[in-house]
């Protein structure tokens, strides 16, 4: 795994140990940079979500390509081991955010967020039940990009958002909304 673009394009990324995180391919992450890039034109100043981070790359990826500031929400012990070397080795500590624990804990925001990145565990569903969850309790910036990568046989459709695109790559479908509601 490396960043494939920005300010630390090339870099290696340390993966999780252990068979527990599946993180996102190279391929498939540059795939969904590009759809988010051609619909932002530039990440510069925006405020991004990457859930069930694992090694962080989804995030780490934006804030090389100049996010304002990224909040890494990942519960799992070797993936957070993994993301806190990732952020420090590339000495993104002031602009990154981790927190430990559950997605599905998240409780209101002290911000909206422009773009969030979800990479949950395939065929648990747990990537709608969290996009549902958060929308309620506005996390999400109106027009804001929600992205979640599935198993390529699942489908997720969310009320309150518009599907913009669906792509497959590989064994992951990433799926790309649009918020359609108003931050809460």
């Amino acid at each position: 795994m490396r960043i494939i673009a920005g300010e630390w394009r090339g870099r290696p990324l340390v993966a999780p140990k252990g068979e527990t995180t599946r993180p996102t391919a190279d391929r498939t992450r540059e795939a969904l940079f590009s759809m988010l890039a051609s619909r932002l034109g530039t990440f510069e100043g925006l405020h991004v979500l990457d859930l069930f981070a694992g090694s962080g790359a989804l995030g780490l990826e934006a804030l090389s390509r100049g996010a304002a500031e990224v909040l890494f929400v990942e519960q799992d012990r070797p993936a957070l081991d993994a993301l806190r070397q990732n952020v420090e080795k590339l000495g993104a500590g002031k602009r990154a955010v981790v927190k430990q624990g559950s997605v599905l804990a998240l409780g209101i925001p002290s911000r909206a967020y422009h773009v969030a990145m979800m990479d949950p565990p395939y065929g648990t569903g747990a990537g709608g039940v969290a996009m549902d969850k958060l929308a309620r309790l506005g996390w999400f910036a109106p027009g804001a990009l929600v992205s979640v990568e599935t198993a390529k046989n699942e489908q997720l459709e969310m009320p309150g958002f518009a599907l913009e695109v669906v792509r497959d790559h590989g064994k992951a479908r990433l799926h790309l909304f649009r918020f359609e509601g108003t931050a809460a």
